[in-house]
């Protein structure tokens, strides 16, 4: 299981949902995604995005500067 880091600081709804689904397509599954991200709606767009691909999603940072998702990408395909 290897973990893929992806800094998403800066950008603005909905270019974080957009740059996690592309990222996630080039992952195996089992491996996962950290992603990095300063957007406040990403807390929303991201868990959203999850649920339409069926991977796990948690948020392992949370502050009002930046939030950090820990995805594994499941056996389905997005």
């Amino acid at each position: 299981m290897t973990t893929t880091k992806l800094d998403l600081a800066g950008l603005k709804c909905p270019l974080p949902a957009l740059k996690t689904r592309k990222a996630l397509k080039t992952l195996p599954p089992g491996d996962r995604l950290e992603v990095l991200c300063t957007d406040p709606l990403s807390v929303i767009d991201i868990p959203n995005l999850i649920r339409e691909t069926g991977d796990k999603v948690e948020i392992t940072e949370r502050s009002p500067s930046r939030i950090v998702f820990l995805i594994e990408k499941a056996n389905g395909t997005i």
